[in-house]
Order: structure tokens, then C-alpha cells, then sequence
């Protein structure tokens, strides 16, 4: 498994979830009644408005901080205010960001986040490159923090849609070194002169641009795109549970 923290390619909540509780619903067609113009569908920014969904400062506002940035507006940045909304309303808009972002409660059960978490160390093998709370591998980014900005929707898609995530990068990058040496690995860094790349076993290699013949990146992603087959639905969604609540945990 290898996670990309760009985000999921579908909405943040499902219309499962959403016809599940009417408050999460009538705060959905809400913000798409008021808020999407400015802020996009799913939250992340449009033409006038910024990210309301992965933005630190936003995401770590309280409910109650969040409910008075709604209800005040902020005129000095163009926000309306929204005082006229019945404060059930005002919540209602209020949950469905805090869904949008992956805080809300998903009422996971104990056993189904115990059954992701012997998943993502054992059969699904995400853990050879993630890690959480310190316990897992380092190719894949660390997230402990994942479900901070995503939901379970994101989550769900990351896994089972690698290939569909913007960076080209996605693959190994495979060098040719004058020298006639070959280094493969994931590019952690680079900049007009140097590629710093981490290869497989954990090693760190500098390299110089200027000692490089060819530079080539695999167009198959190094995460693995077929849970859809290799895991159940029960334990996919297993995994998701664990992952959605490895923040709420803490």
C-alpha cells in the first residue's frame, strides 16, 4: 500500500452516508446551496474561496470556532455572514464540513478497526511502507494523521484508485549513472542539480544531476492498484475503519 496524500477522486461523502442521517444530508444541500459557489462541491477551493477541507487552520478549528466562522462571515476576506440560518441549520452546515475534513464519527466498531489493523500489518502488507504511530515502514508517507483531512470516502479511494492520482510520479524512478551503475527508487527530493532518491532497502542516495545519463520513471504506481481484488469488502472496509480512526484515537 502507498497512499498519496493528494486526495480522493470522488466526493468526500457518500449519498449512503448522507441518506443515513438527515442533519448530515439537509447540511449537505446546504453547502451546496451556499457555500459550493465559492468554496467547490467537495470543499477544497474554487475561484473565490479557499480550501476548507485540507487547510491546517481550518481543519483545527473547533466545531464551535468552525459554527462562529459560518454564522459571523468574515466581511474583510468577502464571507458572508450566515446569521440569518436557524442555528440547527448553521450546525447541520457545520457537521457536513467536519464530514467533508474526516472528523465526523463513522461509528466504527472496535472489532472491525482491531481486524484493519492486523490487515494493514499482515495480509494487505501496508504497513511494509506506512506507518502509524511509529510502527511500519518509511517508503509511503507516515499516516498517523491521514483521517485529519480525509474522510473515509478519501481513504477508500486512495487505496483502490492509486492510478488515478495526479502526481506523474508515481512509479519508480530508474537512473542511469555514467559511471554504469543503476539506482531505483522514489524521488524524496529534487532540485536543478541534485535527485535525492530512496530506494527499496531504505537507503538514501544523492545524486548529481550532472553524473546521470538517463532518468526514467515507471508508469506503474508503486502501490499496489489491485485491493479491489486482492482484499474482500469487509476487509477493505476493515482497513478503512482502521485508518479513519487512527487519529480519533489519540
Amino acid at each position: 500500500m502507498f497512499l498519496s496524500l493528494a486526495g480522493s477522486h470522488a466526493r468526500h461523502v457518500s449519498s449512503q452516508s448522507t441518506k443515513s442521517d438527515p442533519a448530515l444530508l439537509g447540511g449537505q444541500h446546504l453547502f451546496e446551496a451556499r457555500c459550493a459557489s465559492c468554496h467547490g462541491l467537495n470543499g477544497k477551493g474554487g475561484e473565490r474561496a479557499p480550501d476548507i477541507v485540507t487547510r491546517q487552520e481550518v481543519a483545527k478549528l473547533s466545531e464551535h470556532e468552525l459554527l462562529e466562522v459560518v454564522r459571523k462571515g468574515i466581511p474583510s476576506k468577502g464571507m458572508p455572514a450566515f446569521e440569518a440560518l436557524p442555528a440547527s441549520q448553521l450546525s447541520s452546515v457545520v457537521q457536513y464540513v467536519r464530514s467533508m475534513q474526516g472528523k465526523r464519527s463513522q461509528n466504527f466498531t472496535a472489532a472491525s478497526i482491531e481486524d484493519g489493523r492486523k490487515l494493514f500489518n499482515g495480509k494487505a502488507r501496508c504497513a511494509d511502507c506506512h506507518m502509524i504511530q511509529g510502527v511500519g515502514g518509511f517508503l509511503g508517507p507516515d499516516l498517523s494523521s491521514y483521517s485529519t483531512n480525509h474522510s473515509a470516502e478519501d481513504i477508500r479511494n486512495a487505496i483502490l484508485f492509486a492510478n488515478k492520482r495526479p502526481s506523474a510520479r508515481k512509479g519508480l524512478a530508474n537512473i542511469a549513472m555514467k559511471d554504469g551503475r543503476n539506482i531505483a527508487g522514489l524521488v524524496r527530493n529534487e532540485d536543478n542539480f541534485s535527485v535525492q532518491v530512496l530506494s527499496p532497502d531504505g537507503v538514501f542516495h544523492l545524486v548529481d544531476k550532472a553524473d546521470v545519463s538517463d532518468l526514467v520513471f515507471e508508469p506503474k504506481p508503486f502501490m499496489p492498484n489491485d485491493y479491489n481484488s486482492q482484499l474482500t469488502q469487509s476487509e477493505l472496509e476493515s482497513i478503512v475503519a482502521y485508518l479513519a480512526s487512527a487519529i480519533n484515537a489519540k
